[in-house]
């Protein structure tokens, strides 16, 4: 039923004792292992280890809008499974009707992912459903009642009980069961996968295409997973204006580093057929804009990044590199 379940990458069972201080009853921990060209994922806390239970128990809220003020709203409202966890929109809307200030990052293969969101402003996946859930222009939740409503809901009760070995609902086991989920939220199955494994090949195309990423774009988007889990100015140009200074500068939030102003996380460039518009504000609708900034790039950015320079090639080599793109589509994650 879970493609991540599938093939190279999948969730083996083994028969290890949690440890005293992970709260769970669970005799069974599940371990993420990767395809031989993966890096291994980063570990899970102790606190908060990988069982069946938390993964049914996570997806269930993810998918659940009773996690929002307007019950109207879920984690999943913004993050579609078909869309590669994305929302195809420039700004989503959420609690508020207002729209947001940054592009909805897809959800995959986070648990290789040292920190989140477009500045790296959370560093861990426990953490990272606060900022939605509570959010006035997201979820909008206030978490106290959110653990009331939840606490009076037997089969919730049961699932926390089974997932976590706790009597009582807490927003810190709420998020630990949503980072169980997304930690399995897994792109791995595409062509580039298939022919790294040796059970495919690259077409002339493909292969020209992939020649011409190396040159250009594997500095910031190294292979397997195609980010390098940095920041960096891509020589976007921007306004950091008073009123939304707070989501306008990139890393520097994070950093107060001026050095730092206009950086943001570098994106996977796997499937980027279902995660367009592109950039941390979703400015270029489609790849050719993406190609056309490259190659027109104004180098008067302030911080711009020495490793993004204008990248000189022809309509063949851009169509075989949009050609070798398409190997980085995966299927339906879910």
């Amino acid at each position: 039923m879970l493609k991540r379940f599938l093939l190279i990458l999948f969730i083996v069972l083994s028969s290890v004792l949690w440890g005293c201080n992970t709260n769970s009853n669970s005799t069974n921990k599940l371990q993420i292992n990767s395809p031989s060209h993966f890096p291994k994922p980063i570990p899970s806390p102790n606190r908060n280890e990988l069982t069946q239970e938390g993964i049914a128990l996570g997806r269930r809220l993810f998918f659940d809008t009773t996690l929002s003020a307007n019950n109207q709203i879920s984690c999943a409202s913004c993050h579609q499974p078909e869309l590669a966890f994305s929302d195809n929109k420039p700004f989503s809307s959420g609690h508020s009707g207002r729209f947001l200030k940054r592009n909805t990052p897809p959800l995959f293969n986070m648990a290789w992912a040292e920190s989140f969101f477009w500045d790296g402003g959370v560093k861990n996946l426990e953490s990272l459903s606060f900022a939605a859930l509570s959010s006035p222009d997201e979820m909008g939740v206030d978490l106290e009642e959110l653990c009331l409503g939840l606490n009076q809901d037997k089969t919730y009760t049961s699932a926390f009980k089974q997932a976590f070995d706790v009597d009582s609902i807490s927003s810190a086991y709420i998020s630990r069961a949503l980072a169980q989920y997304m930690r399995t939220l897994v792109s791995y199955d595409s062509r580039y996968d298939s022919v790294q494994l040796g059970l495919s090949q690259f077409s002339d195309r493909q292969l020209h295409g992939h020649n011409v990423f190396v040159k250009n774009c594997a500095s910031c988007h190294p292979p397997p997973l195609f980010t390098d889990n940095g920041f960096h100015h891509n020589g976007i140009s921007q306004k950091y204006t008073a009123h939304h200074l707070y989501l306008t500068t990139g890393r520097f939030r994070i950093t107060r580093d001026s050095i730092d102003l206009g950086k943001y996380k570098t994106p996977s460039l796997r499937n980027l057929s279902r995660t367009a518009p592109y950039m941390h504000d979703g400015r270029f609708e489609d790849l050719d804009e993406v190609l056309n900034h490259y190659q027109n790039l104004d180098l008067k950015n302030q911080n711009q990044d020495i490793l993004v320079t204008h990248i000189e090639f022809s309509d063949v080599d851009k169509n075989a590199l949009k050609a070798f793109l398409k190997t980085l589509e995966g299927g339906t994650i879910d």
